[in-house]
């Protein structure tokens, strides 16, 4: 009990939420050179192309990985935490034969059904041979999968951060090369190039720890079998999500442009994979801590209310900043090309301040189990935003895009709160009421300020709402944690200020 209060603790969370979300900083970082130089260098619809690949590439992944990369962590956690070096050692030599297995299924999935991608996908040209050149990226994906949940489920978060870093690296000095020398032709070989480089780190690492074993047997399928039935509510749920965004992506293709997929893309990528680094923790850390004490009711919403009240903190003054700053951030990440997204970011961002409160939620549905719950709820928001996003942009373009996301994220959090009610007896606490009440107003201040001022008068308010943000934020994880003292203590101006 002690030991899943400590885990539940405030400082636990912040730490490892900073821990993981500075890494993803520093990814970010990495990142946005990149995705700099590629807008430079291919334009809108050079981004367009790769993000129509990407998505079909990942939905056949999804389809045919069975959820390996998440079922096989609670799976090897348990042998982990047992102590059980044997039954260790056979579930890392059934999951690896799992993975190859699934990799060579999705191989063949993906080059059986490249006509059929050509066809959805592209109302213009032929490009079935450049599907079939990316169907071993499938097999790639898989093998990575399998062994980054092996390093996951045996706490090497060290050697995670490491393959983080260096996979955006990778990506940094391999795709832009290729993307100047041979443009737009270059966009299938580079994508090839980056999982390749990606699935040789994983296992690099992987295999130094745990040496590799495989043995195709009966009783190796009959062991991973309770493993893929967990799994399979995660492939129906990725296959859901990659295809809503498979069917987005080809909507704005085939009703508008490529270029209208390109500025799509970037503002979906700035607002929630850059701006949501907060979240990055939830799966590495959050995840296990809360499988942990599912069973307890008191400790399962205790450790549901504070990951909440931590993230939300943590996000929303970044949340202001990002919305005053998109006019210069946008340019500057990507080209001037991309400023007609600028709108869509914006009001797009304010769905970051419900994912902050509802992505705790998700989760508990996985810790006790429940994957039918968890498919029900997925299913649920990938059906409103395809029917939102392709509604509102008929009407509004790229803007009415950005408040169907932000839309969705309201009604979802919405339906959430009320199923954990009804299912977990769930509810929020009062501290998550108050910063909810404090911050999210803030944020919605915000997002008036850039659409009705200009100027220095928009940076003005803007900065003061800010200051409001961040005040706020400091002064309550000051009061519950004692990270406070310890940057004081390293610090004695600050400690003077006090």
């Amino acid at each position: 009990m002690i030991s899943e209060k400590k885990e539940s603790s405030y400082g636990h969370i912040l730490k490892y939420t900073s821990l993981f979300g500075g890494i993803q900083g520093l990814n970010m970082l990495i990142g946005l050179v990149r995705n700099k130089l590629v807008a430079i260098i291919l334009g809108p619809q050079g981004m367009g192309l790769i993000s129509l690949f990407n998505t079909s590439v990942k939905l056949i992944s999804d389809s045919t990985n069975l959820g390996l990369s998440m079922s096989a962590v609670k799976n090897l956690s348990e042998a982990y935490e047992s102590g059980d070096e044997e039954r260790l050692k056979h579930m890392m030599v059934v999951i690896r034969m799992w993975s190859l297995l699934t990799a060579l299924v999705g191989v063949f999935f993906a080059f059986a059904l490249s006509p059929l991608l050509n066809n959805w996908t592209f109302n213009w040209g032929d490009h079935t041979l450049h599907f079939v050149l990316l169907s071993p990226i499938v097999g790639m994906m898989a093998i990575t999968g399998g062994e980054m949940a092996i390093l996951k489920a045996t706490r090497h978060l060290r050697r995670l951060a490491v393959i983080s870093v260096f996979n955006v690296l990778l990506a940094l000095f391999t795709s832009v090369p290729i993307y100047y020398l041979m443009g737009e032709r270059g966009i299938v070989p580079s994508l090839v190039v980056i999982a390749l480089s990606q699935m040789l780190l994983t296992i690099y690492q992987s295999f130094r720890l745990y040496p590799y074993r495989i043995q195709f047997s009966r009783q190796g399928l009959s062991d991973g079998m309770d493993m893929v039935r967990l799994g399979i509510a995660f492939v129906l749920a990725g296959v859901m999500g990659s295809g809503a965004d498979f069917i987005i992506r080809s909507f704005l293709n085939n009703v508008a442009s490529l270029d209208e997929v390109g500025l799509y893309n970037a503002g979906y990528m700035m607002t929630m994979v850059y701006a949501g680094m907060v979240f990055s923790a939830m799966e590495t850390d959050y995840f296990p801590r809360l499988s942990a004490v599912n069973n307890d009711s008191d400790l399962c919403r205790l450790t549901v209310n504070r990951q909440i009240e931590v993230s939300l903190l943590l996000i929303a003054p970044m949340l202001v900043a990002f919305i005053v700053a998109i006019p210069i951030l946008l340019p500057l990440l990507y080209s001037r090309q991309f400023l007609p997204a600028i709108g869509m970011v914006q009001v797009m961002s304010l769905a970051l301040y419900f994912r902050a409160l509802k992505l705790p939620l998700s989760y508990i549905p996985l810790a006790k189990g429940d994957s039918w719950s968890y498919l029900f709820l997925e299913m649920l928001y990938d059906i409103l935003i395809v029917v939102m996003v392709i509604v509102l942009f008929r009407s509004y373009g790229l803007l009415g895009a950005g408040i169907a996301i932000t839309a969705t994220g309201i009604l979802e959090y919405g339906l959430l709160l009320i199923y954990t009610r009804v299912k977990y007896a769930y509810c929020p606490s009062r501290e998550v009421l108050i910063c909810s009440l404090i911050q999210i107003p803030i944020g919605f201040a915000a997002y008036l300020t850039v659409i009705t001022l200009h100027g220095w008068m928009c940076w003005l308010v803007g900065g003061v709402l800010f200051a409001i943000s961040l005040y706020f934020s400091i002064r309550i994880l000051q009061q519950k944690t004692s990270m406070w003292k310890k940057l004081t203590s390293r610090f004695p101006f600050l400690r003077r200020k006090e």
